[in-house]
């Protein structure tokens, strides 16, 4: 916990006092419909400060549409995703990619079969991208 507070930290992210593990497989089936609304980068942001800052359980539904609403997302629309549980089956698939690839831990960084697993500095992940031949984006790109 020390260093992943230190590199949250580091990095300006929230990085709260938390005290309890929540499951997160509803916040996963949540990203993947606001990923397919375009919203991917603000939940995952959202849901990280959420749980990481301020300790909420986003295994409650009440809290994961708080949180897709806090966004510009419908949440009459994440209700019923949450409901129906819409995009279990693609949260499905990712497990079961990460589970044949040897995934065992979060985060992990691929590109061409090439990997990194847990928060890593970022030289780290400058060599894994300088390996598969990854040119650095230019700040206005």
């Amino acid at each position: 916990m020390a260093r992943l507070r230190q590199v949250a930290a580091a990095e300006g992210l929230p990085f709260g006092e938390r005290r309890m593990t929540y499951n997160s497989r509803l916040a996963q089936e949540l990203g993947k419909w606001a990923e397919s609304q375009g919203k991917r980068d603000e939940f995952h942001m959202a849901v990280f400060r959420a749980y990481f800052g301020e300790g909420k359980n986003i295994g409650k539904i009440p809290v994961l549409i708080d949180i897709a609403r806090s966004v510009g997302l419908s949440d009459k629309e994440a209700q019923a995703v949450l409901e129906e549980r819409t995009f279990k089956e693609a949260v499905d698939s990712d497990w079961h990619r990460s589970y044949l690839m040897g995934i065992t831990g979060v985060p992990t960084f691929v590109i061409n079969k090439q990997g990194v697993v847990g928060a890593q500095p970022y030289e780290v992940l400058e060599l894994l991208m300088k390996a598969a031949n990854v040119k650095k984006r230019q700040p206005d790109q």
